[in-house]
């Protein structure tokens, strides 16, 4: 009954005491019982929800031709079963769908495009079901849970320096804590796969190259929350922990800042002593549908761009070469110089350099991240 090449299959079997049959979600089951005094027992693992169609086949249906021990003219058949569709009229189960949560944000558009069935919702701001706020209980129970395989939570708190204040402080510990231990707790519950998303701030950048086995060692706040999240997330089985950094999308970010900066005449001071490497959403999204699409074993994955690695003040005097400004407006700074006298700076690790070993093991290679600044840079301007 599932939509497929295998809808209208049939499959009978005669059986005895000895014998148990696993039915899976959307395939229909019906039974005749050839001797008296038998009991038919299920053992379900998911109860029938008020409100939810199931699809249903008439048991004459001449499409299936179910060889029916008895004929159905000698046996004793509900109403119900007897005004059931045949195969032509019946509306085939819908597979498991995807959820994103966080679909308004740079990486959740990514998302959209490789996930284009996808649901999509915000923490707050709703979906196509309804209003989903993760941090509300009550909405998180009444949420049609059961209709999913998939989740890709690309929700985050991500003002780094406003995690540092107390409002800031507490939006943050909600967003990359609690919302993804929820999700991790309904994943369990409901046997969903559960991808999140980590970032190279739950290390202090003191490693030359930060593999997925570091411990954590998160500077600040933000930092603090999302290794949180990521703890909470590796207790659902069916998990992936997607690591990244630097990330460039749809959207306001670094690239796009500096890239106005260079329309407007301005010359900015960036910091030079913080080294990494950019990822763009898009080779982030492709990432995740290729770990998905393979199999990957379940896990925690380093996906950034390849290529070497560059600091902020690099990058952007980059940005200024291909927005047609001289480089040199540009001028390098320490982390120190550009923080003496300002307040509530967050510390950011020193260096972001991901291993990639083993998501290329996989057969998947991120794209070089100065390759994609410029496809980047030239495909739009500010």
């Amino acid at each position: 009954m599932r939509e497929g090449p295998t809808f209208g299959t049939v499959f009978t079997i005669e059986m005895d005491p000895r014998t148990a049959v696993f039915v899976p979600r959307g395939v229909g089951n019906s039974y005749q019982t050839l001797e008296d005094a038998t009991t038919y027992s299920y053992l379900v693992n998911e109860h029938w929800r008020p409100g939810t169609t199931y699809p249903a086949l008439n048991l004459a249906d001449e499409t299936a031709a179910i060889a029916w021990p008895i004929p159905l003219s000698e046996s004793e058949i509900s109403e119900k079963d007897k005004t059931t569709p045949r195969l032509a009229d019946v509306v085939p189960m819908k597979p498991l769908k995807t959820l994103i949560v966080g679909a308004l944000g740079q990486l959740g558009r990514a998302l959209q495009a490789d996930f284009p069935d996808a649901d999509v919702v915000d923490l707050v701001e709703g979906a196509k079901d309804g209003v989903l706020d993760v941090s509300d209980p009550a909405q998180v129970a009444e949420f049609a849970w059961h209709d999913y395989q998939l989740v890709l939570n690309a929700a985050a708190y991500t003002a780094v320096d406003k995690a540092e204040t107390t409002e800031g402080r507490r939006a943050a510990w909600a967003a990359n804590a609690a919302a993804p231990a929820t999700l991790a707790r309904v994943a369990t519950e409901h046997r969903l796969t559960l991808v999140h998303y980590s970032t190279d701030y739950v290390f202090d950048g003191t490693a030359e190259l930060h593999t997925e086995d570091e411990r954590y060692s998160p500077l600040g706040v933000y930092g603090q929350t999302k290794a949180a999240g990521d703890i909470a997330v590796a207790t659902t089985p069916r998990h992936y922990i997607v690591r990244t950094s630097w990330v460039i999308g749809e959207g306001r970010n670094f690239v796009r800042t500096m890239q106005q900066l260079a329309a407007d005449g301005i010359s900015p001071t960036v910091v030079d002593d913080q080294v990494g490497r950019l990822t763009f959403t898009a080779d982030l999204s492709r990432a995740t549908r290729h770990l998905l699409d393979q199999g990957a074993p379940y896990g925690i994955y380093n996906v950034q761009g390849s290529g070497p690695r560059t600091s902020w003040a690099q990058l952007a005097k980059e940005v200024f070469r291909l927005s047609g400004r001289d480089p040199g407006e540009v001028t390098p700074v320490t982390t120190q110089q550009y923080v003496e006298g300002r307040e509530g700076i967050s510390p950011r690790p020193a260096n972001g350099v991901l291993d990639l070993s083993k998501i290329q093991a996989t057969g998947f290679t991120p794209a070089d991240h100065l390759e994609q600044l410029r496809d980047y840079c030239e495909s739009d301007r500010p």
